[in-house]
């Protein structure tokens, strides 16, 4: 409506304007080259403004033709481009549906319209992929790392294939060369990760702290492997510079309370150097928060020369800090087992094994050494043995499904750090437990955990105690 009146209100004004224009006296006289013209000024008016129109026109159709060729080239490109892409979106579609034919198709025919395009590369590497063909794969992310724009995508395809190949230094190379670019997620946890499976832990503690600094990681999850690094220097360092091992392992609990090994290894080292009833008193309040096994072996390690009588009275005193706690119950009666003190043992598992419990397999195998022990080979041993080949399985460390002895800093199999959790192991165990421990440098292992040995029950798995 606005657009309307501004219409309407200029036409009046021309309108105005040129029937002033009439009205003026006057006229236009041009005497050039023997002619002499004589006119109105309307009319004189009106042939300038024809010709400068007539001059327009001619210089717009000048360069419409001058320009046609390159017209025509740019509509030619247009159209490859259009094609290119078209190609492209069917080929990325054809990938993502696992159609390897329709997308080797579609990427020959984006690559002819589409040669420098970075997602043409892109396409060329999943259909490399989805044939298997890893050489034609990497060759396509490596001509991804020459482009600026897909430089960070090709390294990751790199790693990938390098990961598959079970190539871990190259894979290593190419996560490293994309973590110096742009500190991502991927790329860290893959030098981490890398730096772990080497017991490298200096170089894992520095990409732990390059890691939060980019953001990769939040503070308590940096704060926690921080912890399982310093745990691992701690026992790598424990019998050579044991004083420092001792440092280690504090700043570890302090940055993860709850981090068993480190709790262990600390009254180990007090306990080594003379300062036992220190080591008693970290290990009684651990105790009393979580009964672990492993601290219940760091305790008994506490005194290795007593009698058993004197460890049992030690021992019942310990567990009263977790009294109802079925891991009080298995120490107590296993070291009443060493004393032969029969009765102690069989009230210490009581509990465990009263009507309405379900007793797992270190207990009912405790109670088969009660009964062997107390009255000879008999059916009631027979009995625990043949329940214990059916009682659920004991809390053991388990990583990437290995169940291990003893904790270790990184998974054996995929090198990631923190990935022992304590846990019951899935049903059914095949086999004795492994140890995790066998890729890792000796200097910094812990000694053995407990494990009942007697593993394998009439026909049934091996049993890990806990």
């Amino acid at each position: 409506m606005i657009l309307l009146l501004i219409f309407i209100a200029a036409l009046a004004a021309l309108s105005i304007g040129l029937h002033w224009l009439v009205e003026q006296p006057g006229s236009i006289v041009l005497d050039w080259g023997g002619y002499h013209v004589e006119t109105s000024l309307v009319v004189g008016a009106g042939g300038v403004i024809a010709g400068v129109a007539a001059l327009i026109l001619a210089w717009a159709i000048a360069v419409y033709f001058f320009k046609a060729p390159s017209r025509l080239a740019q509509s030619s490109r247009s159209r490859r481009r259009e094609k290119g892409y078209q190609a492209l979106s069917r080929g990325i579609i054809a990938a993502g549906a696992g159609h390897a034919a329709e997308a080797k198709k579609a990427a020959k025919e984006a690559a002819k319209y589409l040669d420098k395009e970075p997602l043409t590369h892109l396409l060329k590497a999943q259909v490399a992929q989805l044939e298997g063909d890893r050489v034609a794969a990497e060759t396509a992310f490596h001509e991804m790392t020459l482009l600026s724009e897909t430089r960070l995508l090709g390294l990751r395809g790199l790693h990938v294939e390098a990961k598959r190949r079970k190539d871990v230094e190259a894979a290593h190379h190419f996560a490293d060369q994309a973590h110096q670019l742009v500190p991502l997620p991927w790329a860290g946890h893959a030098v981490l990760e890398h730096h772990g499976a080497q017991a490298n832990w200096q170089e894992a503690r520095a990409a732990v702290e390059a890691n939060l600094k980019a953001k990769a990681i939040d503070l308590p999850t940096a704060q926690r492997l921080r912890a399982v690094l310093e745990t691992a220097l701690a026992l790598e360092q424990q019998e050579r510079h044991p004083s420092e091992a001792l440092h280690l392992a504090r700043q570890a609990i302090k940055r993860a309370p709850d981090l068993v090994p480190a709790i262990a290894l600390i009254a180990r080292l007090l306990a080594r150097h003379g300062d036992r009833n220190k080591a008693l008193k970290l290990l009684e309040k651990a105790w009393a928060t979580n009964p672990h096994p492993d601290l219940a072996d760091a305790f008994l390690e506490t005194a290795p020369s007593e009698s058993n009588a004197e460890r049992l009275a030690r021992v019942k005193k310990f567990a009263q800090a977790a009294s109802n706690a079925p891991e009080s119950g298995a120490l107590v009666a296993r070291t009443a087992l060493a004393a032969r003190d029969f009765i102690a043992a069989r009230d210490a598992l009581a509990p465990l094994v009263a009507e309405g419990q379900t007793p797992t397999a270190q207990i009912c195998l405790l109670m088969a050494e009660l009964e062997d022990a107390e009255n000879g080979p008999s059916g009631p041993v027979r009995e625990w043995l043949a329940r214990g080949s059916r009682a659920p399985r004991d809390p053991a460390w388990i990583a990437d499904g290995v169940i291990s002895r003893s904790w270790a800093p990184v998974s054996p199999v995929t090198g990631k750090l923190d990935a022992f959790v304590w846990a019951a192991p899935p049903e059914p165990v095949r086999g004795p437990a492994e140890d995790a421990r066998a890729g890792i440098p000796a200097a910094f292992l812990t000694p053995p955990a407990r494990l009942l040995e007697s593993a394998e029950l009439e026909g049934g798995p091996g049993l890990a105690a806990s």
